[in-house]
């Protein structure tokens, strides 16, 4: 094992031998290069008055060297926030920005020990980085029976992890802690197990209230006190598309702290919350009341970033801070949310309306893109191709009875005429 890798390994086994014994095999030999050439690079920019002959870009004039049609395009920004590579941990002053926008979104999080948020290449790479991390064969990933089906190629395919699920409701239509404890307990003899947790939903769009908040956190930690060694991963995708009254928090600050078992990891972005999905920005934050801990997670995940996409993109990292900087963010941002949450406030209310019930019932929905409806009569692949033929309408099929809706993409004016559709759809195939 490279010496780096082993004193990294050290320093959290030493700190807490419950987050070594989560990592996996790639998890303790990965390490960043202090010796390789962007550590020397970075010496270099300090140090290289003269002539700095080692990062492998191009310069001219004093700044990075550029093309000229694609510079007046973007004159708004400076060559040396566009065109050199982002350190692999991302743009420092992002890192501190976003950093501050999670404490202010998350109260719960003040007074909490947890890392500076790193740059991942939007969410699913932050995803990919934690089941390099800590998923190994056999383990057990621990997530609902609706979700988003790359968890499957992530941790399953990738990284050959054992999926678990369980039944998203209970049968009051409420996020079924007791499903998740029994997963949870059912990893008794293998001691470990990862949980993801996303919320709001996707397909569903269901974010819990704040009771079954409490009951989620009481359940991890029965299993973390029976002794199960929990990686619990917020994958807060869709964060603050909150439209009634549920959490209004990422569960990340409940977790933090709460026991040397659990090490708590929030995955987000600004590509949804920020509508900025083709930036490919994102970020992954631990938890831990040890500094060394989170300094040593930090370079195993760097180092990960280094050896696969080297780093992230820069110009969209100085989009997204420009963005967060700016006197105008939070208003605009409001604006976008007041229509989302009209959409989704018009769904319900057609669903409510009773028109529709001889076709499907819906899952609870109260946040983020998407709701779901449980067809009664038809299958929803055979639904979904005949809207799609048809009608020119496009939905997603999941399992037998299960179609996704995105109201994120539809103006409110056209939500009447969509279900309208899609009911017309099941008449045609019930005739």
């Amino acid at each position: 094992m490279n010496p780096l890798a082993q004193q990294l390994n050290d320093t959290i086994q030493r700190e807490n031998a419950n987050v070594y014994a989560m990592l996996s095999q790639l998890g303790k030999d990965i390490y960043f290069p202090k010796e390789g050439i962007l550590s020397q690079s970075a010496e270099a920019a300090s140090k290289a008055k003269k002539y700095n002959a080692t990062i492998g870009i191009a310069t001219e004039g004093n700044a990075p060297m550029h093309l000229k049609v694609i510079q007046d395009t973007l004159s708004a920004y400076q060559p040396k926030d566009l065109y050199p590579y982002a350190p692999p941990a991302g743009k420092p002053e992002l890192r501190a920005a976003w950093r501050k926008k999670m404490i202010q979104e998350n109260p719960a999080l003040e007074n909490k020990s947890f890392g500076n948020p790193i740059v991942t290449n939007a969410l699913t790479h932050g995803l990919s980085v934690v089941a390099d991390l800590f998923a190994e064969t056999g383990d057990a990933v621990i997530f609902p029976d609706k979700n988003w089906e790359n968890y499957e190629l992530t941790f399953g395919i990738r990284r050959g992890a054992q999926i678990v699920n369980f039944p998203l409701y209970n049968e009051r239509n409420r996020f079924n802690s007791e499903g998740l404890r029994q997963a949870l307990l059912a990893q008794k003899d293998k001691g470990k197990a990862i949980l993801v947790l996303n919320f709001p939903n996707n397909p569903t769009g269901y974010t819990p209230g704040p009771q079954e908040g409490d009951e989620i956190v009481a359940a991890i930690l029965d299993a973390a006190e029976a002794g199960i060694k929990v990686v619990a991963v917020t994958d807060d995708a869709y964060f603050g598309l909150f439209f009634e009254d549920s959490l209004h928090q990422s569960l990340f600050g409940k977790l933090a702290g709460l026991h040397p078992n659990i090490l708590p990891v929030k995955v987000d972005g600004a590509t949804k919350e920020e509508y900025v999905w083709g930036f490919r920005v994102g970020f992954i934050t631990f938890a831990a009341e040890s500094e060394a801990i989170l300094s040593a997670l930090e370079q195993k995940t760097i180092g990960i970033i280094r050896a696969t996409v080297s780093s992230c993109s820069h110009p969209s990292q100085t989009f997204v801070l420009q963005a967060l900087n700016a006197p105008e963010f939070e208003e605009q941002k409001r604006e976008k949310f007041e229509i989302m949450k009209g959409r989704a406030n018009r769904v319900k209310s057609l669903l409510d309306s009773g028109k529709y019930n001889e076709a499907w019932d819906y899952y609870p929905f109260n946040s983020g893109y998407f709701m779901c409806l449980k067809l009664k009569t038809i299958d929803a692949e055979t639904l979904r191709t005949h809207l799609l033929d048809r009608y020119g309408i496009g939905t997603i099929a999941l399992g037998e009875t299960d179609l996704r809706v995105a109201f994120s993409c539809i103006e409110e004016e056209y939500l009447d005429e969509l279900f309208d559709t899609i009911y017309q759809g099941v008449r045609d195939l019930t005739k």
